[in-house]
Protein backbone atom coordinates (compact mmCIF):
# COMPACT_ATOMS: atom_id res chain seq x y z
CA UNK A 1 0.00 0.00 0.00
CA UNK A 2 3.00 2.13 0.36
CA UNK A 3 4.29 4.25 -2.60
CA UNK A 4 7.90 5.37 -3.56
CA UNK A 5 8.91 8.48 -1.66
CA UNK A 6 6.47 11.23 -4.17
CA UNK A 7 8.20 14.54 -2.51
CA UNK A 8 10.21 15.31 0.46
CA UNK A 9 7.61 16.84 3.44
CA UNK A 10 9.52 15.95 6.82
CA UNK A 11 6.97 17.89 8.59
CA UNK A 12 4.22 16.50 7.27
CA UNK A 13 5.37 13.08 7.41
CA UNK A 14 5.86 12.99 11.06
CA UNK A 15 2.22 14.69 11.95
CA UNK A 16 0.90 11.98 9.96
CA UNK A 17 3.51 8.89 11.49
CA UNK A 18 2.72 10.79 15.02
CA UNK A 19 -1.27 10.91 14.75
CA UNK A 20 -1.22 7.01 13.14
CA UNK A 21 0.96 6.70 16.26
CA UNK A 22 -1.70 8.09 18.81
CA UNK A 23 -4.25 6.61 16.80
CA UNK A 24 -2.75 2.44 17.41
CA UNK A 25 -2.46 3.70 21.74
CA UNK A 26 -6.14 4.43 21.40
CA UNK A 27 -6.95 1.48 19.54
CA UNK A 28 -4.93 -0.36 22.55
CA UNK A 29 -7.24 1.31 25.05
CA UNK A 30 -10.57 0.82 23.66
CA UNK A 31 -9.32 -2.82 23.22
CA UNK A 32 -8.55 -2.71 27.01
CA UNK A 33 -11.94 -0.83 27.73
CA UNK A 34 -13.73 -3.74 26.60
CA UNK A 35 -11.35 -6.62 27.90
CA UNK A 36 -13.83 -7.56 30.80
CA UNK A 37 -16.89 -7.78 28.88
CA UNK A 38 -15.95 -8.81 25.36
CA UNK A 39 -13.89 -12.22 24.53
CA UNK A 40 -10.48 -11.85 22.81
CA UNK A 41 -11.55 -13.57 19.82
CA UNK A 42 -14.73 -11.30 19.52
CA UNK A 43 -12.49 -8.53 19.67
CA UNK A 44 -10.07 -9.35 17.53
CA UNK A 45 -13.05 -9.66 14.84
CA UNK A 46 -14.64 -6.64 15.15
CA UNK A 47 -10.60 -4.87 15.31
CA UNK A 48 -10.29 -6.57 11.99
CA UNK A 49 -13.50 -6.88 10.09
CA UNK A 50 -14.09 -2.86 10.13
CA UNK A 51 -10.58 -1.82 9.17
CA UNK A 52 -11.72 -3.52 5.93
CA UNK A 53 -14.15 -0.73 4.46
CA UNK A 54 -11.73 1.83 5.37
CA UNK A 55 -8.63 0.31 3.77
CA UNK A 56 -11.30 -0.77 0.98
CA UNK A 57 -12.42 3.16 0.14
CA UNK A 58 -8.66 4.21 0.62
CA UNK A 59 -7.15 1.98 -1.97
CA UNK A 60 -10.32 2.76 -4.34
CA UNK A 61 -9.57 6.47 -4.04
CA UNK A 62 -5.89 5.95 -4.80
CA UNK A 63 -6.80 3.40 -7.36
CA UNK A 64 -5.05 0.88 -6.16
CA UNK A 65 -8.04 -1.64 -5.66
CA UNK A 66 -7.70 -3.47 -8.46
CA UNK A 67 -4.41 -4.18 -9.04
CA UNK A 68 -2.98 -3.77 -5.63
CA UNK A 69 -5.21 -6.77 -4.27
CA UNK A 70 -3.58 -9.30 -6.74
CA UNK A 71 -1.39 -11.97 -5.02
CA UNK A 72 0.80 -14.78 -6.93
CA UNK A 73 1.21 -16.90 -3.39
CA UNK A 74 -2.22 -16.80 -1.42
CA UNK A 75 -0.58 -19.15 1.13
CA UNK A 76 2.06 -16.71 2.63
CA UNK A 77 -0.89 -14.47 3.28
CA UNK A 78 -2.69 -16.88 5.43
CA UNK A 79 0.91 -18.04 7.19
CA UNK A 80 0.65 -14.48 7.88
CA UNK A 81 -2.51 -14.06 9.20
CA UNK A 82 -1.92 -17.12 11.14
CA UNK A 83 1.38 -16.07 13.15
CA UNK A 84 -0.20 -12.22 13.14
CA UNK A 85 -3.49 -12.89 14.22
CA UNK A 86 -2.34 -15.41 17.76
CA UNK A 87 0.28 -11.94 17.85
CA UNK A 88 -2.92 -9.76 18.14
CA UNK A 89 -4.74 -12.21 20.10
CA UNK A 90 -1.96 -12.35 22.56
CA UNK A 91 -1.54 -8.41 23.22
CA UNK A 92 -5.47 -8.01 23.82
CA UNK A 93 -5.71 -10.86 26.36
CA UNK A 94 -2.35 -8.93 27.85
CA UNK A 95 -4.21 -5.40 27.53
CA UNK A 96 -6.98 -7.37 29.98
CA UNK A 97 -3.85 -8.11 32.71
CA UNK A 98 -1.61 -5.77 32.52
CA UNK A 99 -1.42 -1.45 32.59
CA UNK A 100 -1.54 0.11 29.10
CA UNK A 101 2.05 2.08 29.09
CA UNK A 102 3.68 -1.40 30.35
CA UNK A 103 1.83 -3.67 27.13
CA UNK A 104 3.43 -0.83 25.18
CA UNK A 105 6.65 -1.00 26.46
CA UNK A 106 7.37 -4.46 26.14
CA UNK A 107 6.01 -4.37 22.56
CA UNK A 108 8.99 -1.98 21.62
CA UNK A 109 10.98 -5.37 21.61
CA UNK A 110 9.64 -6.39 18.80
CA UNK A 111 12.52 -4.78 16.06
CA UNK A 112 15.30 -6.81 18.48
CA UNK A 113 13.44 -9.98 18.09
CA UNK A 114 13.47 -9.79 14.75
CA UNK A 115 16.97 -9.25 14.44
CA UNK A 116 17.60 -12.21 16.37
CA UNK A 117 15.30 -14.15 13.99
CA UNK A 118 16.07 -13.01 10.83
CA UNK A 119 20.08 -13.69 11.75
CA UNK A 120 18.47 -17.20 12.64
CA UNK A 121 15.88 -17.77 10.08
CA UNK A 122 16.92 -16.02 6.47
CA UNK A 123 21.15 -15.82 7.45
CA UNK A 124 21.61 -11.98 7.98
CA UNK A 125 24.50 -11.16 9.84
CA UNK A 126 24.56 -9.52 12.65
CA UNK A 127 27.92 -7.01 13.22
CA UNK A 128 29.28 -5.61 16.16
CA UNK A 129 26.62 -2.78 16.68
CA UNK A 130 23.89 -4.89 15.85
CA UNK A 131 24.87 -7.27 18.56
CA UNK A 132 24.90 -4.26 21.10
CA UNK A 133 21.34 -3.08 20.16
CA UNK A 134 20.34 -6.64 20.65
CA UNK A 135 21.79 -7.03 24.15
CA UNK A 136 20.88 -3.84 25.33
CA UNK A 137 17.85 -4.53 24.25
CA UNK A 138 17.34 -8.06 25.74
CA UNK A 139 18.40 -6.37 29.21
CA UNK A 140 15.79 -4.00 29.03
CA UNK A 141 13.16 -6.82 28.11
CA UNK A 142 14.57 -8.34 31.14
CA UNK A 143 14.38 -5.49 33.49
CA UNK A 144 10.58 -4.56 32.42
CA UNK A 145 9.20 -8.03 33.00
CA UNK A 146 11.68 -9.72 35.70
CA UNK A 147 8.87 -8.08 38.18
CA UNK A 148 6.03 -10.18 36.86
CA UNK A 149 7.93 -13.80 36.11
CA UNK A 150 10.99 -13.07 38.79
CA UNK A 151 11.22 -15.48 42.26
CA UNK A 152 7.45 -15.93 43.44
CA UNK A 153 5.90 -15.64 40.17
CA UNK A 154 2.68 -17.85 39.66
CA UNK A 155 0.56 -18.34 36.21
CA UNK A 156 -2.38 -18.09 38.14
CA UNK A 157 -1.42 -14.16 39.10
CA UNK A 158 -2.84 -11.96 36.26
CA UNK A 159 -0.27 -9.74 35.75
CA UNK A 160 2.01 -12.57 35.18
CA UNK A 161 0.28 -14.42 32.47
CA UNK A 162 -0.05 -11.13 30.65
CA UNK A 163 3.51 -10.72 30.40
CA UNK A 164 4.11 -14.06 29.20
CA UNK A 165 1.35 -13.52 26.92
CA UNK A 166 2.68 -9.60 25.29
CA UNK A 167 5.82 -11.06 25.19
CA UNK A 168 4.89 -14.06 23.57
CA UNK A 169 3.22 -11.46 20.62
CA UNK A 170 6.00 -9.35 20.51
CA UNK A 171 8.02 -12.59 19.80
CA UNK A 172 5.40 -13.38 17.00
CA UNK A 173 5.19 -10.33 15.70
CA UNK A 174 9.34 -10.50 14.84
CA UNK A 175 8.47 -13.72 12.90
CA UNK A 176 5.65 -11.49 11.28
CA UNK A 177 8.19 -9.12 10.20
CA UNK A 178 10.62 -11.48 8.57
CA UNK A 179 7.91 -12.79 6.93
CA UNK A 180 6.48 -9.56 5.40
CA UNK A 181 10.06 -9.39 3.88
CA UNK A 182 9.98 -11.98 1.97
CA UNK A 183 6.42 -10.99 0.86
CA UNK A 184 6.84 -7.62 -0.42
CA UNK A 185 9.77 -9.67 -2.72
CA UNK A 186 6.48 -11.29 -4.67
CA UNK A 187 3.66 -9.41 -3.14
CA UNK A 188 2.23 -5.38 -3.08
CA UNK A 189 1.62 -3.90 0.17
CA UNK A 190 -1.85 -3.20 -0.41
CA UNK A 191 -2.36 -6.98 -0.85
CA UNK A 192 -0.37 -7.93 2.60
CA UNK A 193 -2.52 -4.96 4.47
CA UNK A 194 -6.00 -5.77 2.99
CA UNK A 195 -5.41 -9.89 3.63
CA UNK A 196 -4.07 -9.97 6.73
CA UNK A 197 -7.35 -7.97 8.09
CA UNK A 198 -9.87 -10.33 5.80
CA UNK A 199 -7.64 -13.64 7.30
CA UNK A 200 -7.67 -12.35 10.92
CA UNK A 201 -11.01 -11.68 10.42
CA UNK A 202 -12.03 -14.86 9.05
CA UNK A 203 -9.97 -16.83 12.26
CA UNK A 204 -11.48 -14.43 14.97
CA UNK A 205 -14.84 -16.65 13.78
CA UNK A 206 -13.39 -19.86 14.71
CA UNK A 207 -13.27 -18.86 18.64
CA UNK A 208 -17.16 -18.37 18.23
CA UNK A 209 -18.13 -21.71 19.87
CA UNK A 210 -16.15 -21.15 22.68
CA UNK A 211 -18.64 -17.93 23.66
CA UNK A 212 -19.31 -14.69 22.47
CA UNK A 213 -21.41 -12.04 24.02
CA UNK A 214 -23.91 -9.62 23.06
CA UNK A 215 -22.09 -6.20 24.39
CA UNK A 216 -24.01 -3.36 25.14
CA UNK A 217 -24.81 -0.10 22.93
CA UNK A 218 -21.60 1.11 24.50
CA UNK A 219 -19.14 -1.81 24.43
CA UNK A 220 -20.51 -1.93 20.61
CA UNK A 221 -19.32 1.64 19.89
CA UNK A 222 -15.80 1.23 21.03
CA UNK A 223 -15.76 -2.58 19.32
CA UNK A 224 -16.53 -0.97 15.94
CA UNK A 225 -14.42 2.39 16.80
CA UNK A 226 -11.46 -0.20 17.34
CA UNK A 227 -11.96 -1.74 13.67
CA UNK A 228 -11.92 2.01 12.18
CA UNK A 229 -9.77 3.60 14.31
CA UNK A 230 -7.19 0.74 13.22
CA UNK A 231 -7.69 1.04 10.12
CA UNK A 232 -7.59 4.95 9.87
CA UNK A 233 -4.12 4.45 11.61
CA UNK A 234 -3.11 2.48 8.77
CA UNK A 235 -4.10 4.79 5.83
CA UNK A 236 -1.60 7.42 8.10
CA UNK A 237 1.19 5.56 8.94
CA UNK A 238 0.57 4.34 5.17
CA UNK A 239 0.95 7.53 3.93
CA UNK A 240 3.27 9.46 6.17
CA UNK A 241 5.86 6.96 4.21
CA UNK A 242 5.09 9.14 0.93
CA UNK A 243 6.79 11.96 2.24
CA UNK A 244 9.97 11.03 4.16
CA UNK A 245 12.15 7.61 4.64
CA UNK A 246 11.17 5.51 7.23
CA UNK A 247 14.76 5.56 9.06
CA UNK A 248 13.63 8.91 9.52
CA UNK A 249 9.93 8.26 10.99
CA UNK A 250 11.13 5.32 12.78
CA UNK A 251 12.24 6.77 16.35
CA UNK A 252 8.39 8.58 16.56
CA UNK A 253 6.96 5.04 17.34
CA UNK A 254 8.39 5.65 20.63
CA UNK A 255 6.01 8.84 21.08
CA UNK A 256 3.25 5.83 21.72
CA UNK A 257 4.90 5.86 25.02
CA UNK A 258 3.45 9.30 25.87
CA UNK A 259 -0.14 8.62 24.63
CA UNK A 260 0.24 5.20 27.00
CA UNK A 261 0.98 7.39 29.86
CA UNK A 262 -1.56 9.62 29.30
CA UNK A 263 -4.61 7.04 28.37
CA UNK A 264 -2.86 4.79 31.01
CA UNK A 265 -3.53 7.71 33.94
CA UNK A 266 -6.83 9.70 32.69
CA UNK A 267 -9.01 6.35 31.78
CA UNK A 268 -7.62 3.64 33.60
CA UNK A 269 -6.07 5.23 36.88
CA UNK A 270 -2.81 3.45 35.71
CA UNK A 271 1.18 5.08 35.94
CA UNK A 272 3.99 3.35 35.19
CA UNK A 273 6.81 2.02 37.14
CA UNK A 274 10.15 3.25 37.62
CA UNK A 275 11.37 -0.33 37.01
CA UNK A 276 9.16 -0.59 33.62
CA UNK A 277 10.47 2.60 32.27
CA UNK A 278 13.92 2.14 32.71
CA UNK A 279 13.98 -1.58 30.84
CA UNK A 280 11.78 0.74 28.71
CA UNK A 281 14.82 3.14 28.04
CA UNK A 282 17.10 0.20 27.64
CA UNK A 283 14.87 -1.44 24.91
CA UNK A 284 14.73 2.28 22.97
CA UNK A 285 18.57 2.55 23.26
CA UNK A 286 18.45 -0.84 21.39
CA UNK A 287 16.49 0.35 18.84
CA UNK A 288 17.95 3.54 18.76
CA UNK A 289 21.15 1.99 17.82
CA UNK A 290 19.52 0.10 14.93
CA UNK A 291 18.10 2.73 13.31
CA UNK A 292 21.15 4.78 13.98
CA UNK A 293 23.32 1.91 11.84
CA UNK A 294 20.47 1.44 9.18
CA UNK A 295 20.59 5.43 8.22
CA UNK A 296 24.17 4.42 8.22
CA UNK A 297 23.92 1.75 5.70
CA UNK A 298 21.22 4.07 3.95
CA UNK A 299 23.68 6.76 3.25
CA UNK A 300 26.60 4.28 2.30
CA UNK A 301 24.13 2.69 0.01
CA UNK A 302 23.64 6.38 -1.98
CA UNK A 303 26.83 7.31 -2.24
CA UNK A 304 27.48 3.90 -3.91
CA UNK A 305 24.67 4.55 -6.11
CA UNK A 306 25.68 7.90 -7.18
CA UNK A 307 28.90 6.70 -8.22
CA UNK A 308 28.07 3.82 -10.59
CA UNK A 309 24.70 5.13 -11.49
CA UNK A 310 25.69 6.84 -14.93
CA UNK A 311 22.92 9.11 -14.85
CA UNK A 312 24.05 10.47 -11.82
CA UNK A 313 26.75 12.59 -13.96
Amino acid sequence: MTKPLTSHRPILAILLKVAAIGLFTMLSALIKAVSEEVPTGEAVFFRSFFAIPVIVVWLALRGDLRDGLKTKNPMVHVWRGLVGTSAMGMTFLGLGLLPLPEVTAIGYATPIFTLILAAIFLGETIRMVRISAVAIGLVGVMIMIWPRLGSGADLADGATLGALLVLGATIARGFVQIHVRRMVMTEPTAAIVFYFSLTASALSLLTLPFGWVMPSGEVLAMLIGAGLVGGIAQILVTSSYRFAPASMLAPYDYVSMVFAILLGYFWFDELPTFVMLAGATLVIAGNGLVIWRESRLGLERGKARAVTDPKGG
